[in-house]
């Protein structure tokens, strides 16, 4: 039976009503307004959803109140919103997690979405992005656009030692031990335990080789040996290859930029800042002091990884969605959304091209023509080369995630929040724990998470 939502902290009751009497609470008005929260909430991306909105009501006649609500306090802010009955109608730019969470708490519609993706065309979406957000044959949102980890590479040294591209553990580490020499890391790798980028680091390779977060029937399986070979491998990448020192998101960024590592994990929404798009974060090689997108054209990007353990190449990706709540005005929240996704879905991947590869296929053409960056703005097709946007493109196909297919959402999001697997790889870098002990005390952190949950 599908769990209610019968616990509310207190701060979160704090937030319903601070939303209510701001007059922008979730109330439901009618077939002619909806009220939408969106998780694009920074107040560039709330002009462009706000002008898309004006449009949609002068076509249509449906008034849209929106609302942005920031990730960190997505979970409190909904939890006092069904308590009070003051659910939105429809929730934007939504992650895997959160979507998992909704349906735990039974606060889905769980039919619209499928007839939403039908009135699109279903075939017109990637297949892993409607499976990702499908569950029991049902689809629990409809998926917007997402985000890729890549692997990024220096393609000009690869070609100098005949390297081929870095996209296995074999070829991975053949690479970093040739390429670590004269100054330069042959891998910049995070591993800082209290980084949730080292977590997403770690599962991008762990998922390449097939290790999962826990199995079908819900039992967690960080032991596995293919979980055990991607501790191993990433913490001798680490240990061998990498800089030295607890590197994170913003060290990892740094030594690459500077032109001091031959490989890097990062996020696709680096593609910008490594084309010099943003003056915050410059790349800093000594060729980029002259020409600033000469790193970006110097990089590789391998998207999926293959471990020796897994079947095919996998990656980590984050897949964001439109979800349609229980008791929301159905007719009007579908024709919003499915404005969304058709007219009004070039502007919305266009708020962040390079974190916002769409998800619908008839879009792919026109994604890398829309201008990224932030102080200075350029299409990423004027910067990366043909191969580079297609492999991008096509990543959502191979994304993977741990314990979402598998119905997990709120699982994930607490380890996330806990971070006992970075906590656990940490320990294998500086040589306290094993491969095999990481891999069995992450295992018993994830359990004691997973009974702290809410059932």
């Amino acid at each position: 039976m599908p769990k209610q939502v019968t616990a509310v902290l207190s701060v979160a009751l704090l937030a319903a009503a601070a939303l209510t009497a701001c007059g922008e609470g979730g109330q439901r008005s009618g077939a002619n307004q909806i009220t939408v929260w969106t998780e694009e909430n920074l107040g560039d991306r709330m002009a462009v959803q706000n002008q898309i909105i004006a449009e949609f009501t002068r076509k249509t006649g449906i008034k849209v109140k929106l609302v942005g609500v920031g990730e960190d306090q997505f979970s409190q802010t909904v939890t006092a919103a069904a308590a009070a009955d003051d659910l939105p109608d429809v929730i934007g730019a939504l992650p895997l997690a959160s979507v998992r969470e909704l349906e735990a708490d039974d606060l889905l519609d769980t039919e619209t979405p499928g007839r939403i993706v039908d009135r699109l065309g279903r075939d017109s979406f990637s297949p892993r992005a409607l499976e990702l957000d499908s569950s029991g044959g049902r689809l629990l949102a409809v998926p917007s656009d997402g985000w890729a980890q890549l692997l990024l590479y220096r393609k000009d040294l690869f070609a100098r030692a005949g390297l081929a591209p870095p996209d296995t553990y074999e070829a991975l580490e053949a690479a970093a031990a040739k390429l670590n020499a004269g100054g330069v890391a042959g891998i910049t790798l995070a591993v800082a335990p209290k980084d949730t980028f080292t977590a997403q680091s770690f599962e991008h390779v762990a998922l390449a080789n097939g290790c999962q977060l826990v199995d079908n029937s819900g039992n967690v399986v960080l032991d596995s040996p293919q979980c055990v070979r991607a501790f191993d491998f990433y913490a001798k990448l680490a240990k061998n290859y990498s800089v030295k020192g607890k590197q994170d998101v913003d060290s990892t960024r740094a030594t690459y930029f500077s032109g001091k590592a031959a490989m890097m994990i990062w996020s696709s929404f680096i593609l910008d800042e490594l084309a010099g798009l943003r003056k915050d974060a410059l790349p800093s090689c000594a060729e980029c002091r002259s020409d600033p997108e000469w790193l970006a054209r110097n990089t590789g990007v391998v998207t999926a990884l293959k471990g020796p353990d897994a079947g095919a190449p996998a990656q980590y990706g984050e897949i964001v969605s439109w979800a349609v709540l229980r008791d929301a005005a159905t007719e009007p929240a579908a024709r919003f959304v499915t404005y969304m996704m058709n007219e009004g879905y070039e502007r919305w991947i266009g708020m962040a091209p390079e974190g916002k590869f769409p998800t619908r296929r008839g879009f792919a053409d026109k994604w890398d023509k829309l201008p990224a960056g932030v102080d200075s703005r350029k299409p990423l097709s004027a910067v990366y080369p043909a191969g580079v946007l297609d492999a991008l493109r096509e990543s959502p196909d191979t994304f993977a995630r741990w314990g979402i297919p598998q119905g997990q959402g709120k699982l994930v999001g607490a380890t996330m929040g806990e971070l006992p697997v970075p906590k656990a790889l940490s320990q294998v870098v500086d040589g306290s724990l094993t491969p095999q002990a990481a891999a069995a005390q992450a295992k018993k952190d994830v359990e004691t998470i997973k009974r702290g949950i809410r059932q």
